[in-house]
């Protein structure tokens, strides 16, 4: 075996934070618990963590930005929602992958997956009631984990982005009904 030619890079970590310490690779690697031999299984697994991910990022640039406005500073929501957009981008994309998925192939191993479905996603829930499509019926799925469903719940009775956006018109003196300035997001 020949040598590594000589390098400033650092090659040990046993002593510091590595890049998959940093990113918690080794957890986000082993999450995936296939039900089936099936080989596409994997990837049908894949393709919902990973939307899972770029939806907790979304969040993430939702919450902010509703922050934001509530402060009146439009530039960084302008930005978050700007990453938000190209997060959905992303989204939209990455379903290419799962097309290579035929239904044949995924009927194979759907059937083991019970009731579970894309659909009692909570942080889908959280996008939709920032984005303003609230029902509290689209919350209910979640009640078997509190600290789950508590976060769901907050985000029903939180200002949408759209409420935010209309009490900012509001405050800087545009004419706005103040029943809808004024809503009780509580109820």
């Amino acid at each position: 075996m020949t040598d590594l030619p000589k390098t400033d890079a650092k090659l040990d970590f046993s002593d510091s934070m590595s890049y998959g310490d940093y990113l918690g690779l080794e957890t986000l690697l082993s999450a995936q618990h296939p039900l089936s031999d099936h080989h596409d299984e994997m990837l049908f697994i894949v393709q919902h963590q990973t939307s899972e991910l770029w939806m907790r990022l979304m969040l993430h640039e939702l919450d902010a930005a509703r922050r934001q406005i509530q402060r009146d500073e439009l530039q960084p929501a302008f930005k978050m929602m700007a990453r938000v957009s190209r997060i959905m981008e992303q989204l939209v994309r990455a379903w290419d992958v799962l097309a290579t998925l035929t239904p044949s192939e995924y009927s194979q191993f759907r059937g083991l997956l019970g009731h579970s479905s894309g659909f009692q996603s909570h942080q889908y829930r959280m996008i939709e009631f920032i984005l303003g499509a609230k029902n509290e019926v689209a919350a209910r799925p979640f009640k078997h984990k509190p600290e789950i469903y508590a976060e769901v719940i907050s985000h029903l009775n939180a200002p949408s982005l759209y409420d935010e956006a209309v009490r900012l018109l509001a405050r800087r003196g545009f004419r706005i009904d103040a029943g809808v300035v004024e809503r009780d997001w509580t109820q």
